[in-house]
């Protein structure tokens, strides 16, 4: 790594660490109730807002097969900027958002920043750092965890202002728009600046897709499904079912210091053990860990459940599943890596659109029967998955 790109680095990481705290501010509780409020809703309709977070996953949707396109044609620095720029759009729509429909256009906004940001971001610290790039976009997940880990302490910092909960979404516009402007002028590498002519289209059609390597696509809809319902729904789970009072948002704390754990632990397991086996280990731990806390339905598991969903669901299964999916398709990496954030993405807006009309226990089983359902996916292609390698390697 050039010394003159550590400062750029940096500022590329702390987009994600804003990242964290929009991709997590709607699935806090109190949070679903001010935006309730503010948009002229009773409380037994706080379940509305995840409709709105769901469009998150639209924005993305819609998104990523140009975002990614555009990065390699007009360089990780513009498309940097645009994603910056779209999620300050986010946060100042949602802080003064008068109603659903002008929450939802906010949230697309932020689903467009977050494809511009992954489709420039991953592969510029990857530029940075080419001798370390599995470690560099660990340091992406790194500092989500950390934001979303910190969330009770700024939420407890906005209760006290003016605006409410609505100043911590407008500080964060502040900080990324910042950031954009920063970027604009901070150094990257050459490979970074320079546009490239690859065509996603292109690369799809001479792709020789198998069962195997559709079913890992697959995994990458039912692991994101796992973490997104959690924590976007867990925390309602936690107070009207389990009787949880204000400490319902300490269940953030403890998610976020199990992914922050699981990215450290897996870091150095994956140097030990074939990635492709943690696909199915951790999404099982995650789905029995859930089943607990749907059957005790007590404070105390709601917290052990929130660590654990943390530790096995959002503490790299998805990245994992990139990186496997990548073995397969060593040519086309980044078309591989984008088909599977689509269905990460799809699975984020279908999923939460469900959950935003069911109740709390019904929305914790699906949840389940959703692991589940990757589990046994995860389990196909881990017997397959000498004969997958064979077939990449011819």
């Amino acid at each position: 790594m050039n010394k003159k790109y550590t400062v750029s680095a940096l500022i590329l990481y702390l987009n994600y660490f804003i990242h964290g705290i929009g991709c997590s501010i709607l699935g806090q509780q109190v949070v679903k109730e001010m935006l309730a409020k503010q948009w002229g809703l009773t409380l037994d309709d706080v379940g509305k807002v995840t409709m709105v977070a769901a469009a998150l996953g639209l924005g993305r949707l819609i998104s990523l097969p140009v975002a990614g396109p555009l990065s390699d044609k007009l360089g990780r620095r513009i498309s940097s900027v645009i994603g910056a720029a779209s999620y300050a759009i986010f946060f100042v729509g949602i802080a003064f958002s008068p109603n659903m429909t002008v929450a939802y256009i906010a949230a697309v906004m932020g689903g467009l920043a977050n494809s511009f940001l992954d489709t420039a971001i991953y592969p510029a610290v990857g530029e940075i750092f080419y001798n370390y790039t599995g470690i560099a976009t660990m340091g992406i997940k790194f500092f989500i965890s950390i934001s979303q880990l910190m969330m009770p302490f700024f939420l407890g910092m906005a209760a006290g202002s003016a605006m409410s909960y609505g100043t911590l979404a407008l500080v964060c516009a502040a900080a990324i728009g910042v950031l954009g402007v920063l970027i604009i002028f901070a150094p990257l590498p050459t490979d970074s600046e320079s546009g490239k002519k690859e065509s996603l289209l292109q690369n799809i059609k001479n792709a020789n897709f198998s069962m195997e390597s559709i079913v890992l696509i697959l995994i990458g809809f039912t692991s994101t499904a796992t973490f997104q319902l959690w924590l976007n729904c867990a925390q309602t789970f936690g107070k009207e079912i389990a009787g949880m009072g204000n400490e319902v948002s300490n269940m953030q704390t403890w998610y976020s210091g199990g992914t922050m754990l699981a990215l450290i632990i897996t870091s150095f397991l994956t140097t030990k053990i074939k990635q492709v086996r943690f696909i199915f280990i951790y999404p099982a731990v995650a789905a029995v860990s859930m089943l607990l806390v749907y059957m005790i339905r007590t404070p105390e598991i709601c917290l052990f459940g929130a660590f654990m969903v943390g530790f096995f669901a959002a503490g790299g299964v998805l990245q994992l599943v990139t990186a496997t999916v990548n073995e397969l398709f060593p040519k086309i990496k980044g078309t591989i890596t984008s088909i599977v954030m689509i269905a990460s993405s799809l699975s984020n807006y279908t999923i939460l659109s469900a959950a935003g009309s069911m109740s709390a226990s019904a929305v914790l089983m699906m949840n389940i029967i959703l692991t589940v359902i990757g589990v046994l996916l995860a389990l196909f292609v881990n017997m397959r998955y000498a004969k997958m390698v064979e077939a990449a390697k011819q």
